[in-house]
């Protein structure tokens, strides 16, 4: 199963470190010397050697001019930022507020022909309704302390919902029984949320399922919420940051743990049965 999902950015840069350790080592430099040659001080260059600090790049021109090969530098910039965006952290995304966030996923939403989602905690954004988004935004501006610009972020997510009713996508979505009963808003936006995932296994291009709480024989434990894009992109969902990852070998894992979360699910009427017991549990 994935380890820490950090792991693949932290990868990503240990090797961006290591390849600009090893430029300096062929020019016959020593990190003192780099240093005096970009204009910055040694622990600096002790720093980025050793990934604790990711070079920016200007910091990369600099390093591959001074080891005699500024046309590497191009390449070695493109490959950092690619591992800067492999964990992003939600008070960047988030710092103009939700809206913008929301529309920054169209891109791939548009280029993805299957989508693969779990969730153990949340109903999954392409299911919201526009008064269970409300809520959840609402909490995540109030907990996040970001500029408030709910009502257009929930109008950007409930469009970008419409590629539910494209005819060339698959939407495969997976949640945990309890997501059902986490109360999101009042009990009514509840209720209607609740109430649109019955319907929602009728949507064509949709599969919903539910992986009972009684389920005892289990395969694989709930974990983080994570996101397939087609078998090209994974993304899981932390407090902290959005981690991305494109290495074959750990989307690989997280299809395995997808498919064997399906196993475990409920579908059609049985999935059914479980949102309706969840709908009566709100009246009582």
């Amino acid at each position: 199963m994935p380890s820490s999902p950090s792991s693949a950015a932290q990868a990503a840069r240990q090797s961006i470190a290591q390849r600009l350790r090893d430029l300096r080592a062929e020019a016959g430099l020593t990190g003192v010397q780099l240093a005096a040659l970009c204009g910055w001080t040694h622990p600096k260059t002790s720093r980025i050697e050793n990934a604790r600090t990711p070079p920016s790049p200007d910091d990369i021109r600099r390093w591959c001019t001074a080891c005699g090969v500024p046309g590497l530098a191009p390449d070695i910039v493109a490959q950092s930022r690619n591992a800067e965006a492999m964990y992003v952290e939600w008070k960047r995304k988030t710092a103009a507020g939700l809206k913008q966030l929301q529309e920054s996923y169209i891109p791939l939403f548009k280029a993805t022909q299957i989508f693969r989602v779990y969730s153990g905690t949340l109903v999954p954004g392409m299911l919201q309704t526009e008064g269970y988004a409300r809520a959840l935004m609402t909490r995540i501006t109030s907990f996040r302390e970001i500029p408030n610009d709910v009502e257009a972020a929930v109008a950007a997510r409930l469009e970008r919902s419409r590629i539910l009713h494209e005819p060339r996508k698959r939407v495969l979505l997976l949640v945990e029984e309890s997501v059902l009963r986490h109360q999101m808003g009042d009990a009514d936006a509840m209720a209607a949320q609740l109430g649109y995932l019955l319907t929602a296994g009728a949507i064509p291009t949709v599969s919903l399922g539910v992986i009972p709480d009684a389920r005892h024989d289990r395969g694989i434990w709930p974990m983080e919420t994570f996101h397939l894009y087609d078998d090209t992109l994974a993304s899981m969902e932390l407090l902290s940051a959005r981690v991305t990852v494109t290495q074959p070998s750990e989307i690989a894992l997280y299809l395995k743990a997808f498919e064997e979360l399906r196993k475990m699910a409920v579908y059609g009427a049985d999935a059914r049965a479980l949102i309706v017991r969840a709908i009566e549990a709100l009246t009582k």
